[in-house]
């Protein structure tokens, strides 16, 4: 692991940032923007693993050691999630010329974990009959806001490899079961916290004005 002596280096002053194999691109550039949606996505994981923290730190009543019980398998599944997305940043800082032995990768292996994560908490869950809404818990509403984020980094990498860019199909077969996951998983610690779904009302109307 490379020591991070200095934060600020003064090279992208530019507008340029550097690959792992040296080349200076520009900061905007489509593998550019996938590889910082996927920075920001482990960041707004982060929160949610925040909140989860808080869930766990309250002293458990009967009720709600369910709530307990989840929060910790959900951080577990989470904190391998953010090393997996650390390992995709990486690997898309690094032309596929550049890559080194051993280098760690996104496999087909991690999207098939994800699909056993979701079997795993749906067997909680009643079938939604109607669209919800994002919200009900904090953790839970933060990660209906990865989830976000995670559509978005998957739209950057299919343009990327639209462009040529030399993107896995392991990659965004990952971040679109990570999306689902994310989905199921603020659904499960909802439920777990007796959080209520905010239904979708297609036929919804303003409140009513209180009268003056």
């Amino acid at each position: 692991m490379p020591k991070l002596t200095r934060i600020y280096t003064r090279t992208g002053d530019d507008g340029t940032t550097g690959l792992v194999g040296g080349q200076r691109v520009k900061k905007n550039a489509l593998r550019i923007e996938a590889y910082g949606t996927i920075d920001e996505l482990s960041s707004a994981i982060g929160l949610a693993r925040t909140a989860l923290t808080d869930v766990q730190r309250t002293r458990p009543v009967q009720d709600l050691q369910r709530a307990h019980d989840v929060a910790r398998e959900l951080d577990t599944w989470l904190a391998w999630t953010q090393d997996a997305l650390f390992n995709l940043g990486s690997d898309l800082a690094t032309l596929p010329k550049d890559r080194w032995e051993g280098m760690p990768l996104i496999t087909a292996a991690d999207a098939t974990a994800l699909e056993h994560a979701i079997d795993r908490a749906q067997q909680d869950l009643e079938p939604l009959a109607n669209f919800i809404h994002p919200g009900g818990s904090y953790p839970g509403a933060f990660l209906h806001q990865a989830r976000t984020v995670c559509r978005r980094a998957e739209r950057l990498l299919i343009g990327a490899r639209e462009q040529g860019e030399e993107i896995s199909p392991e990659v965004v077969r990952y971040v679109n079961r990570l999306s689902d996951a994310l989905f199921v998983w603020s659904r499960w610690i909802n439920h777990a916290l007796e959080q209520p779904e905010h239904l979708w009302n297609a036929k919804t109307a303003p409140p009513e004005l209180p009268p003056r």
